[in-house]
């Protein structure tokens, strides 16, 4: 993890200004990307002051890993880092590969988990501060325009501490202790979960397990654990 300086803002605004693209469009959040060897599954989920957060930071392929992209986001990152994955390429090889091929890499912020469960994150220097990852076993918390480095260190703890929590809802209490500590200090909008797993999906026909998301919602994480719940009346 690295703090930011208040330059760093500067700077951000100043590339924001050039490209016509606002502070507020940018995709400040928080997010955990994760392996559940249990179940042989893997996750993402994100919060953010951003509308339908979820049509941009998650993506995940069952047997090949999953992908958060953020900050100032190069949604690219989210099928080319897949087709790395799928192709048997590692966490930490499809994190530099991206990054390297990305001119405006220090404005990016992405985290990946691979298909044995390796983890990799990258936070570019200029991304609004507090910004940075906490990379563990099987997970990779990351968060930009954050209250501070707490909010990314208690997801990273809830996730270690509640292994005995169903996967799904196990992402959701990684996002409750990110908020609780502090969260996107532009508050709360939109939250996603994305939970892969090969032929669980819909009638064993696809591999979406849980593929949820709350666009718009003044409490987006609880919004998210009421359709969960709902989800698993539903699909047990």
């Amino acid at each position: 993890m690295r703090d930011r300086s208040t330059g760093a803002i500067a700077e951000c605004h100043r590339l924001s200004r050039a490209r016509g693209t606002e502070p507020d469009a940018l995709v400040a959040t928080f997010s955990i990307v994760a392996y559940d060897a249990a179940t042989h599954a893997w996750g993402v989920a994100v919060q953010s002051r951003f509308l339908a957060v979820g049509n941009i930071v998650p993506w995940a392929a069952a047997g090949a890993g999953v992908i958060a992209t953020q900050a100032l986001t190069n949604v690219r990152f989210g099928p080319v880092g897949l087709a790395m994955l799928q192709h048997g390429m590692s966490a930490v090889d499809a994190v530099a590969g991206l990054v390297a091929s990305d001119a405006d890499r220090e404005y990016r912020q992405i985290g990946v988990v691979d298909r044995d469960g390796r983890a990799a994150a990258f936070t570019g220097t200029a991304c609004f501060p507090w910004a940075g990852h906490v990379v563990g076993e099987g997970f990779a918390c990351q968060g930009n325009m954050l209250a501070n480095d707490a909010v990314v260190r208690a997801m990273a703890s809830s996730f270690e501490r509640e292994a005995t929590v169903a996967f799904p809802e196990r992402l959701i209490a990684v996002l409750r202790a990110g908020q609780a500590n502090g969260g996107d200090v532009r508050g709360q909008q939109a939250a996603a979960l994305l939970v892969v797993r090969a032929g669980a999906g819909y009638g064993g026909q696809s591999d979406r397990v849980v593929d949820l998301r709350v666009d718009d919602h003044p409490a987006p994480i609880d919004e998210l654990a009421r359709l969960l719940a709902l989800h698993r009346e539903i699909f047990p």
